[in-house]
């Protein structure tokens, strides 16, 4: 009989991206529709990536323990 596994949640998946030094990045809401009526300085800052804080990554290990 085969080993149950946890199966990678692929929503979390398409979302977060997990770094080689085990951190986690994630874009910025805000940024999908409707930019035109926003300011440039926004659409900028919403351009760039995030970290996860430390108790975030925590609590979604056991989801992205197969990303």
């Amino acid at each position: 009989m085969a080993k149950k596994t946890q199966k990678t949640h692929k929503g979390t998946k398409k979302v977060l991206n997990v770094r080689q030094s085990g951190s986690i990045t994630v874009g910025h809401p805000g940024s999908r529709h409707n930019t035109g009526s926003k300011n440039a300085a926004y659409n900028r800052n919403k351009r760039s990536k995030s970290n996860l804080s430390k108790a975030d990554s925590n609590r979604l290990k056991r989801i992205i323990d197969t990303l």
